[in-house]
């Protein structure tokens, strides 16, 4: 199948899924004839930023994970798996135990100075290393982000903040409404760049020697790269809270039928990953309804199932 067929029919599916979650809820917007005004009014306020926050967390999560991948030369490496989320999840109880009144831009890029630098100190220590085993090298960065999350956990409960904390990092498309999403349009611009640095990062991804022979700055591209993936990621913690395993688990999907090359493949990853977060979503609203599973349990169960056997598939090739 052509590169055009598969990006068409990614998109077709979008629109139907698309479509089908905006008359999903408690509320059937459909047969409230009597007030109309209400209907739109929870059409626009509600369902439609959600069906966006979707879209923007799918997209962009997919492809900060691929430029990770890329950059760190281990298709095992994400957001998730390379302590980005983690780290961003400092940001966020940073706000709100210094700075609890600030604007959610403030709270974002708080979020994004913690991941990248949590993301840097572990790229750094992956380097010194060279672990020669790529198995190795995601189940450090998860130890890592364990050892993280314990330590945002004790401060929380120290200082009392544990169930706002909680409550900030669930993640939990419900709540988003017109007025307090809009920071995750970040996503839409990064991919942009990630795209227009795409054939760099391919070169980065061979190594640091080959980088400096051809006269691309390897640190440059690498700071590059990681921002991108760094304020990706905190875009989505601030705004929807924590969801695991997309930036793992679609570009491996992906790239099984496809070829590593970043540009051929960074649109139909990001349709790709908007549209398993689409139907993720829908499953988690169906399957007790009218109430709702927490996203990231239904992404958690499928990225982790996905994982051992990408694992699995990969210590028998080795």
């Amino acid at each position: 199948m052509s590169q055009k067929k598969i990006t068409v029919i990614l998109f077709i599916l979008i629109i139907i899924f698309s479509t089908f979650s905006l008359f999903i809820g408690a509320i059937n917007i459909t047969q409230n004839t009597n007030n109309t005004i209400k209907s739109i009014d929870l059409l626009f306020i509600s369902r439609l930023p959600r069906l966006l926050a979707i879209l923007c967390t799918g997209s962009g999560m997919s492809v900060a994970g691929l430029v990770m991948q890329k950059l760190c030369m281990n298709k095992f490496i994400s957001p998730t798996t390379g302590t980005t989320i983690a780290s961003s999840q400092i940001g966020v109880l940073l706000s709100l135990l210094v700075f609890p009144h600030v604007s959610i831009i403030t709270k974002t890029f708080i979020s994004f100075f913690t991941a990248l630098v949590g993301t840097s100190i572990f790229i750094w220590f992956i380097q010194k290393i060279k672990l020669k085993n790529i198995i190795m090298l995601p189940l450090i960065g998860i130890m890592f982000g364990n050892i993280i999350s314990a330590i945002i956990n004790y401060y929380a409960y120290k200082y009392d903040v544990l169930q706002v904390l909680t409550a900030s990092l669930t993640a939990d498309f419900s709540l988003i409404l017109k007025g307090n999403y809009e920071i995750v349009f970040l996503v839409f611009p990064l991919i942009i760049v990630a795209y227009i640095y795409a054939n760099h990062f391919n070169i980065v991804g061979m190594g640091e020697a080959f980088s400096k022979n051809i006269g691309l700055s390897y640190e440059k591209m690498l700071f590059l790269g990681f921002g991108i993936a760094s304020l990706i990621t905190a875009s989505v913690v601030v705004t929807v809270g924590t969801i695991s395993y997309i930036g793992l688990i679609v570009p491996n999907i992906f790239l099984m039928f496809k070829g590593d090359k970043i540009q051929n493949s960074l649109v139909d990853i990001m349709l790709c990953g908007a549209l398993f977060v689409l139907v993720c979503d829908i499953i988690s609203r169906l399957v007790i309804y009218p109430y709702e599973l927490p996203i990231n349990l239904i992404t958690g169960i499928i990225g982790s199932i996905i994982f051992v056997i990408l694992m699995y598939q990969r210590l028998k090739i080795t």
